[in-house]
């Protein structure tokens, strides 16, 4: 999401540094130093790291001082980053939901101290959609108007139907005639590969010349390339690892398939409709999602039969969905100007 906007920003006017969490390189570092922004490196945020972390974002701020906007992507924690920035003077604080729920797990307390850490940190709420402001921020602040909901928009022109690249596609994965069903994401907990495979399973039972397209990378892969080898579904399964080319490899696909947990707003869900799929997705994921009627909504209680079912008997034409994505301000093209003028506005506001 970050990298759509950034891409399509006015750079002499707005430049974005990002501070991350990881030593090792990230899939957009060198496009990111291509673009003149620079890249900051910060130990992992977790319980027992709190204190140096904190000392080292203080650090930070001291040290870079040219800042006017810290704009902060990681849910409850943002509340630590934008402490620090407000410590040291930067006006503009914005914290950003992009998620509408985490579940219970051992992390719970330290998320929920998190959360009550926010106070009044931030000088802006943001999410990605309005049940994603909601779960972050609560009621209260959701209800009062001052959650912006900023669309996680792409390069509409980017996904347009182009059939020469779908034939090109079809060819790198072998797909021929088959029916091609295609996932994007982690191989976390919360995409639910698990149960995606169950339900390719049923499919497969279905039409046996379905095709599965899994890409992205995660701790779980290894589990799921397991699983798939267990059901004999190693042939009928094309796991491609992390894609830079995500609007080309759509085409090659009939349908998108999403059984996620949770989910705030996914970006792959509003490329997958730029791309004109169809999508069968879980109902745990907000209905703001649907943004051209190209989502049918399952419930995670149905079976995987009935996954199947919903897939094998379900619409797969593709259509043009470009007038309706800019009409609901789902296209970068014009988003991140109004993200940009945003920025230079509430800036200029406390000067």
């Amino acid at each position: 999401m970050l990298m759509n906007y950034y891409r399509q920003m006015d750079r002499s006017k707005i430049q974005f540094d990002f501070l991350v969490h990881r030593s090792e390189e990230g899939h957009y570092d060198r496009e990111i130093a291509a673009l003149g922004g620079k890249i900051y490196r910060m130990p992992q945020i977790r319980p027992g790291n709190y204190t140096p972390y904190f000392r080292k974002l203080d650090q930070f701020f001291r040290e870079q001082t040219d800042y006017k906007v810290v704009h902060a992507h990681i849910n409850e924690n943002s509340s630590f980053v934008l402490k620090a920035a407000k410590k040291a003077g930067v006006p503009c604080r914005i914290t950003h939901s992009h998620l509408s729920d985490l579940g219970i797990d051992i992390k719970l307390p330290f998320r929920l101290y998190a959360r009550m850490a926010m106070k009044d940190n931030p000088s802006s709420y943001f999410a990605c959609s309005r049940k994603a402001g909601e779960w972050l921020f609560g009621k209260r602040i959701a209800g009062s108007g001052k959650v912006v909901v900023l669309n996680n928009a792409v390069d509409v022109q980017q996904f347009s139907f182009d059939p020469a690249v779908r034939e090109e596609i079809r060819s790198e994965l072998a797909a021929g005639d088959r029916l091609v069903i295609g996932h994007i994401g982690r191989f976390n907990q919360q995409k639910n590969h698990d149960f995606l495979i169950d339900i390719f399973q049923a499919v497969h039972e279905k039409e046996p010349r379905s095709l599965l397209v899994l890409a992205g990378e995660g701790q779980l892969r290894p589990q799921i390339e397991a699983k798939i080898k267990r059901l004999g579904l190693g042939e009928h399964v094309r796991l491609l690892g992390v894609r830079n080319d995500v609007a080309s490899l759509l085409q090659g696909m009939d349908l998108f398939l999403f059984p996620s947990l949770f989910e705030g707003l996914p970006v792959v869900l509003v490329e997958a409709q730029a791309a004109g799929l169809a999508c069968v997705v879980s109902d745990a994921i907000t209905a703001e999602t649907d943004i051209t009627g190209k989502l049918q909504f399952i419930s995670l209680k149905q079976s995987a039969e009935q996954w199947a079912e919903k897939i094998v008997k379900g619409p797969r034409e593709r259509t043009d969905t470009s007038a309706a994505m800019r009409e609901k301000g789902y296209d970068t093209s014009t988003m991140a100007k109004w993200l940009s003028d945003y920025y230079m506005e509430q800036a200029a506001a406390v000067m």
